[in-house]
């Protein structure tokens, strides 16, 4: 009889991953790892109750505020284009770790230097963390439930973990960061603080993690980053553009929410505009959460629906002013778009060819952070006719674009 070795021998050849070299277990690492990437997406929004102050103080306006989030943009999708495959060739936890390393230096940089020049050094690094941990976080939570649950290699578990890790991360960025101001004060030093000490815990919880490509392999020079399996490119293409409709929905509320309230809505208390940012991506987590075995179809089905009859009471909420109704608004929209997105990237991971998934979702993922740069388009639309038109044509674009993303990859998932 063959003994294990013989026959795990081709199964690592084919998975590119091996269990041990680490100090838990694969299921608790699962978890240690969705922490992790939680804390860093949370710092990643720490800034949005914090932008009124910011332009308070040094007399800027929101199309700052939007430079200084459309940073964020560039240093994510540039990590991720340059960066976002080299875990299938070095391990997950060399790049996951400096990914953390670079959102402690973000958050010590924006403390202590709270100036415009500090925080537009900080948010790119910011993304630059957020893009690196983006795509090797989901892959690494895919290898580890595939190690800890060898029966359940189809599951939805783990892209429904990194769906909820993603996008709730985000959300929990203004509410902490809310509450902080509202309850401990020194409003531009305590959020990052808090953030440096938890991005610290989850750089040595990674350390304790194993590793789960196997790194004895030989990786060739000039192996492509980018492999599809056979004939889903279509599919591909369709998750991707579903991806940068959702992500542009979260943008403009995590960008400009805050001022929105503050300004349109006349609130004042800077735990509210906290309080606004998370609903949205909050929504968002909880709809994913809720609906985890829902098909693929009738997520974005659901995900249309949410998007513009959200989007119509936040309009509606502006033109006769109510901050229930534009809470209301914005978390109906939030919970459509993460069902979109939970879609796109459920579809996304299946496309990619074994060995190449962080290559894959590396791409995937700098076309969903370019929709967080259209909320800049609606910044500068705004010099031009009234922020309500301006928003009013951001949604009617951005649900035309859903709406023919999502007949695209529906109908390569028939095919």
């Amino acid at each position: 009889m063959a003994d294990h070795t013989t026959i795990a021998a081709p199964l690592r050849g084919v998975f590119r991953i091996r269990t041990g070299h680490g100090v838990v277990a694969h299921n608790v690492a699962f978890w240690l790892v969705t922490a992790a990437f939680v804390s860093l997406q949370a710092f990643g929004t720490v800034p949005t109750p914090l932008w009124p102050l910011y332009a308070a103080r040094d007399g800027f306006g929101s199309t700052t505020v939007t430079l200084a989030f459309a940073c964020m943009v560039v240093g994510a999708g540039a990590s991720l284009y340059f960066f976002g495959h080299l875990s299938d060739r070095w391990g997950r936890r060399r790049i996951i770790v400096p990914a953390l390393a670079f959102g402690i230096t973000a958050a010590a940089v924006m403390a202590w230097w709270p100036t415009l020049p500090g925080l537009l050094i900080g948010r790119i690094l910011t993304g630059v963390a957020v893009g690196l941990m983006a795509s090797t976080a989901t892959t690494y939570l895919t290898d580890l439930y595939r190690e800890g649950h060898p029966a359940q290699p189809s599951s939805r578990m783990p892209a429904t973990v990194a769906a909820v890790a993603n996008l709730g991360g985000l959300s929990l960025g203004p509410l902490v960061a809310g509450a902080l101001l509202r309850w401990v004060g020194h409003p531009f030093t305590t959020s990052y603080l808090v953030f440096i000490a938890l991005m610290v815990i989850g750089a040595i919880s990674i350390t304790l993690s194993p590793e789960t490509v196997d790194l004895e392999l030989p990786k060739p020079a000039g192996a492509p980053k980018f492999v599809l399996r056979h004939a889903q490119r279509a599919v591909f293409i369709g998750a991707a553009a579903v991806a940068f409709c959702s992500f542009a929905i979260f943008g403009l509320f995590s960008s400009v929410g805050s001022l929105i309230v503050h300004t349109e809505l006349h609130e004042s208390s800077p735990f509210i505009w906290g309080l606004a940012g998370f609903l949205v991506l909050g929504a968002s987590a909880l709809a994913q959460t809720l609906f985890p075995k829902l098909a693929v179809v009738r997520m974005l089905v659901l995900g249309l629906i949410g998007v513009p009859v959200g989007m119509a009471l936040v309009v509606v909420a502006l033109y006769n002013p109510s901050l229930t109704l534009y809470l209301l608004g914005s978390a109906i929209a939030g919970a459509g778009a993460g069902l979109l997105f939970k879609a796109a990237l459920s579809v996304a991971i299946t496309t990619a060819q074994p060995g190449s998934t962080a290559g894959v979702l590396a791409v995937f993922f700098v076309v969903a952070y370019l929709g967080l740069g259209l909320p800049v388009l609606l910044t500068a639309a705004t010099h031009l006719i009234s922020s309500r038109s301006a928003l009013i044509v951001f949604s009617a674009l951005t649900l035309a674009v859903s709406v023919i993303a999502v007949r695209l990859q529906a109908t390569a998932l028939r095919r």
